[in-house]
């Protein structure tokens, strides 16, 4: 039975690299992807639906390593900025490029934090701070591939008690789905044996024109009204500010770069070098699925929007990619040329008591979804919320 299941997993591996091939877009070889890290097998698995869409996940980080979707005249392109190899993720100055990161998402100040009373020290990696996770975050462990089909994968990591500082073992799963709506789905299950903090988030590098171009003509709107300063090193002030009159103000569509030229005389925008900040969603009290965020690129008309359980959405725009490293088409990661858009608790939440917890009980169950919708401002049919109920 084992046997069957693992020939029928290499299948669906062959069929889904095959058709990424052959679509255009997609140009990843599999086995630039096979390799065996800390004694465990790392892959690449292609999910794809019915239109043509399709997602490339390595287990290295639970990664996604590219998202083909058409333009609004049926033209394919990858939107995820990334590599054509596991070593050029495994070796890239930037190691963010598609995975889930934690424990934590976002930055802990001088990666300190209390629990019960107890102060726990976690892996500084970003100037005196703790950022995502850590230097060997779940961004660089090889997960478990629990299931896979067509369609969706299923992976699951078990972090251990003390991993990079935090208490308590662990057990994390994350799924991957896609739906013939081009509708992906990130849904996270996490449960410890030891009271702990868990901020799980997806963090690919976007461009809906594809890599080699800047992001700031992408034209977005975030669902929020307030977004949270941050201190010269990106540490939230402990506060929510109006984003009316500011730079921040997303609320109705405007190009990302509108107001980059602000930066000498905005405090926020020097502090991030240009948006590096979370946004506090608009969102009923409970935890149903809600808009956050929609972009388009005005050129192929590729539109994403955003849905999810989270209460904060964090939007960085490549502000410190340096065009020194090249991505899987030839061309250099330029100077904002790419963006990320992480579904959230807030940045710094162990040490931010207004903030929403993050701490997860012994005996609790941590558990959200968030749901990327690839369309094109041609479809008249696209609206807010017109998500598949799943």
């Amino acid at each position: 039975m084992r046997k069957l299941l693992e020939l029928a997993m290499l299948g669906v591996l062959i069929t889904g690299c095959t058709t990424a091939k052959q679509s255009g877009a997609l140009k990843l070889n599999k086995s630039e992807f096979v390799k065996t890290i800390d004694g465990k097998r790392t892959d690449l698995y292609v999910l794809k639906n019915s239109n043509g869409v399709e997602v490339a996940v390595s287990n290295y980080g639970a990664r996604t390593v590219g998202i083909s979707v058409p333009d609004k005249n049926g033209q394919f392109e990858d939107v995820i900025s990334g590599f054509n190899t596991l070593d050029e993720y495994i070796n890239c100055p930037e190691p963010f490029h598609g995975p889930i990161v934690g424990r934590v998402g976002n930055r802990i100040a001088k990666g300190k934090f209390k629990l019960e009373g107890k102060e726990y020290n976690v892996s500084i990696n970003n100037g005196p701070n703790h950022l995502h996770g850590g230097l060997k975050g779940f961004h660089h462990r090889v997960w478990d591939v629990k299931s896979v089909s067509v369609k969706a994968i299923h992976l699951h990591y078990l972090s251990k008690d003390g991993e990079m500082g935090y208490p308590g073992n662990l057990s994390v799963d994350v799924r991957y789905a896609l739906n013939d709506k081009n509708e992906l789905s990130i849904s996270y299950k996490a449960t410890t044996d030891k009271k702990t903090v868990v901020n799980l988030t997806w963090h690919p590098f976007f461009n809906l024109a594809g890599e080699g171009t800047t992001i700031n003509d992408h034209i977005m709107e975030i669902n929020a009204d307030y977004y949270t300063p941050v201190d010269d090193i990106l540490i939230p002030l402990g506060k929510n500010v109006s984003v009316k009159n500011t730079p921040f103000d997303f609320r109705k569509t405007k190009a990302i770069g509108r107001d980059l030229d602000q930066q000498k005389n905005n405090t926020q925008l020097k502090h991030g070098a240009g948006y590096d900040h979370n946004w506090v969603l608009k969102r009923p009290d409970d935890n149903s699925m809600a808009f956050a965020a929609r972009v388009t690129e005005p050129k192929s008309g590729r539109v994403m929007e955003i849905y999810t359980q989270e209460p904060g959405l964090q939007f960085y725009g490549g502000n410190f990619f340096d065009g020194k490293t090249n991505g899987k088409n030839g061309k250099p990661q330029i100077y904002r040329g790419a963006m990320a858009l992480e579904t959230q608790k807030f940045p710094d939440a162990p040490n931010q008591p207004n903030f929403p917890s993050v701490v997860l009980d012994k005996g609790d169950t941590y558990a959200t979804k968030s749901i990327y919708k690839f369309t094109t401002s041609k479809e008249s049919h696209v609206k807010k919320g017109s998500i598949e109920k799943n």
